[in-house]
């Protein structure tokens, strides 16, 4: 079976000026990239434009409508993480600030160089990929995590916060024959192959350690 391919990226780019969607969406399609060009924040939420993809977004400060800035927000109200590069002809140092503080990748005053964009831009995809990847481990752990009987997750709690088979037995009044079986079977069904990876793995699944 072949390695599966990373779906195509894609860029968003919203802008009301049409030279400057025309211009990016040429750019960013020379270096093969997949573009979806929109004339406002309005339209791009309308398009419910949501993607499956690493996907980056490049956003005018000044549009008609909600602004750039107050777009980022609204996107982070709804969870919608996608990387924003943010262009405007009209900067300031405040209003870059705000940008950067909120999480944009860039802010790049108009006109700027082709590769400068590029970077950016490439930037926004590596990080969009990395949290996607940071996603799709947490839920396949939640998936392992899932198939745990109720004794199994008890126990795993136990193990991961320190407790040896015998203690552990003590404390809920089980043979530490049985508490081995269990810790066994939670090694196999969540693909641990150490205790360290199994704490790592409680960590990020906020797995509720019982105290010692």
């Amino acid at each position: 079976m072949g390695i599966r391919a990373e779906p195509q990226p894609i860029v968003f780019v919203i802008d009301d000026d049409v030279s400057v969607r025309e211009g990016l969406s040429a750019l960013f399609k020379s270096v093969g990239l997949q573009v979806k060009a929109f004339t406002s924040a309005a339209e791009f939420l309308q398009s419910k434009a949501a993607p499956d993809c690493p996907s980056c977004m490049v956003l005018d400060v000044r549009l008609p409508g909600l602004s750039g800035l107050d777009f980022q927000a609204e996107l982070a109200k709804a969870n919608i993480d996608i990387p924003i590069v943010f262009i405007t002809g009209h900067g300031d140092i405040p209003m870059t600030v705000r940008a950067m503080k909120a999480g944009a990748v860039e802010f790049l005053p108009k006109p700027f160089r082709d590769q400068d964009m590029l970077d950016a831009v490439q930037a926004g995809l590596d990080r969009d990929r990395e949290r996607r990847k940071r996603a799709g481990d947490t839920s396949k752990l939640k998936a392992s995590f899932d198939m745990l009987t109720p004794r199994e997750r008890e126990i795993m709690a136990f193990v991961t916060a320190g407790l040896m088979n015998k203690q552990i037995a003590g404390e809920i009044g089980i043979s530490e024959v049985t508490v081995k079986l269990h810790r066994g079977n939670v090694m196999r069904k969540m693909g641990a192959k150490s205790l360290a990876e199994l704490v790592r793995m409680a960590d990020a699944l906020g797995v509720r350690r019982a105290k010692s």
